[in-house]
């Protein structure tokens, strides 16, 4: 039997999503032990979660019945925390589920999704597999969207506009206006906030306004739970409905309830570590500033991107190689080192590098080794 006749055909030919690995595969690769690991390509936060998760975990009694498909109690926190109205909130397996789900709920084969690159490669990577049609509209030179570029290409076959603020892995964000202006086309808008406690720019204040805009939100940036997978989105409650009507009956497990839980009750203490990895971004923005080939761009994340170009004092610009293959080259050299960023082989960004905001000693030891490469 040849199993292609009988799968999707695009599914066949699409290109997987690039993951990044877990600490002990990297410690292999690096052949280094994983504490001299320095992580810094998954933009997870370097101090975790809240004590108070360890203890949740601990201590719930009943991981052997399945956990409430309502959400009841996550929905409540969450009420409280964003200020929606827990009719809005729908939780979710990270937000990644919630991006699948919303766009299952609304594609129809060949249905239109925008995407504006560079951006989290989740976007197209969803859209193929719910059968849609993924339409490129590129961000322009300083990674701003092209709201000209999107209204001039949209028609009946366009569903959903996805846009990401803070943007991965740009860390730029969007206006109210440039939201308002795409809300105002009639079609899906839907605005990842992975990054909002960052940022503190969001737009979940004026999804009750309008039936056709989306937030989401994750836990696993600021609240330390990457691993557990808990993301929530703030919908027009129409919207809401026919979600909790699609997902998995149990999709949020009860260790990433409880975890969510415990988190929204220290938000003091997570808020601090927020302020911890904000105040070490403006250090290492302003340290990588002082490499004459590298060009750090500012950003509202928890992560920073970086262009480089060849010169002189670099030893790889006087070998074969050429300039787009530098980053690529920097990114080789960091992981011996047991460095690890993020590399992107894609046009836009084949000479650039995404580094995930540390504690102030791994920045000192990131610093080090790019100097120690001239």
């Amino acid at each position: 039997m040849d199993m292609k006749e009988l799968i999707r055909p695009e599914l066949v030919t699409m290109k997987s999503y690039t993951p990044i690995e877990p600490m002990d595969i990297l410690s292999q690769r690096a052949e280094l032990s994983v504490e001299r690991i320095i992580k810094l390509d998954g933009n997870e936060n370097p101090y975790g979660c809240s004590p108070k998760v360890y203890q949740a975990l601990a201590n719930y009694p009943y991981y052997y019945i399945y956990p409430d498909p309502e959400q009841r109690r996550l929905r409540q926190a969450l009420e409280k925390y964003t200020g929606s109205n827990r009719e809005h909130i729908v939780c979710g397996s990270g937000s990644d589920e919630l991006i699948d789900l919303v766009l299952r709920l609304f594609l129809k084969p060949e249905d239109k999704v925008i995407n504006c690159p560079p951006t989290f490669g989740m976007y197209p990577f969803s859209t193929e597999v719910c059968g849609g049609k993924v339409v490129d509209v590129p961000r322009g030179g300083d990674f701003a969207i092209d709201l000209a570029g999107i209204k001039r290409i949209l028609d009946e076959k366009t569903k959903v506009i996805s846009v990401a603020s803070p943007n991965n892995p740009t860390g730029n964000t969007v206006t109210e206006q440039e939201i308002m202006e795409l809300v105002n086309t009639g079609k899906i808008v839907m605005v990842d906030e992975a990054y909002f406690e960052f940022s503190n720019v969001t737009m979940a204040n004026l999804v009750p306004n309008y039936s056709n805009l989306i937030v989401l939100r994750t836990f696993s940036k600021w609240a330390g739970l990457a691993g557990l997978r808990i993301g929530y989105g703030i919908f027009p409650t129409e919207i809401a409905s026919y979600l909790m009507k699609i997902k998995q009956p149990y999709n949020v497990n009860v260790a990433a309830q409880a975890a969510a839980l415990a988190s929204l009750s220290d938000i003091e203490y997570l808020r601090g570590n927020v302020a911890k990895i904000v105040a070490e971004r403006e250090r290492l923005f302003n340290k990588l500033k002082e490499l004459e080939w590298l060009k750090p761009y500012p950003s509202s994340a928890n992560f920073i991107l970086c262009s480089l170009h060849c010169h002189s004092e670099l030893p790889f610009c006087h070998s074969e190689r050429s300039e787009e293959s530098l980053a690529k080259e920097i990114w080789r050299q960091l992981q011996k080192r047991g460095i690890f960023v993020r590399y992107f082989d894609s046009p836009r960004l084949r000479n650039y590098l995404r580094i995930s905001v540390g504690k102030p000693e791994d920045t000192d030891v990131l610093i080090e080794a790019l100097k120690g490469m001239c």
